[in-house]
């Protein structure tokens, strides 16, 4: 394991990190180079924040599907009760 300073989305934080080997499918691994070049980043930058977004993103993801959750709880009306069960099954099953 190798440790070092990395940037972060936060310049003023710095945090250790964590040599990490990760296999890519070619098509991916090409997606993320061609994204870091245009960005004028590293391929390995480029994983780090497409990493970090998608991580805020399951949070978010997470934190609504709660929110939806208690609403859900909550509800005493039997068309909102239905909504919202339609609703949290979309956000857990997909369309």
């Amino acid at each position: 394991m190798h440790n070092d300073v990395v940037r972060t989305a936060n310049p003023t934080a710095r945090q250790k990190a964590v040599r990490q080997s990760v296999s890519l499918p070619a098509k991916l691994a090409t997606q993320v180079r061609t994204m870091a070049k245009s960005r004028r980043l590293s391929a390995n930058r480029m994983l780090v924040e497409l990493i970090e977004n998608g991580i805020e993103t399951e949070k978010h993801k997470q934190q609504e599907f709660f929110e939806l959750a208690e609403r859900f709880r909550n509800a005493t009306d039997p068309e909102e009760v239905k909504e919202l069960g339609d609703q949290m099954g979309r956000m857990v099953f997909g369309n």
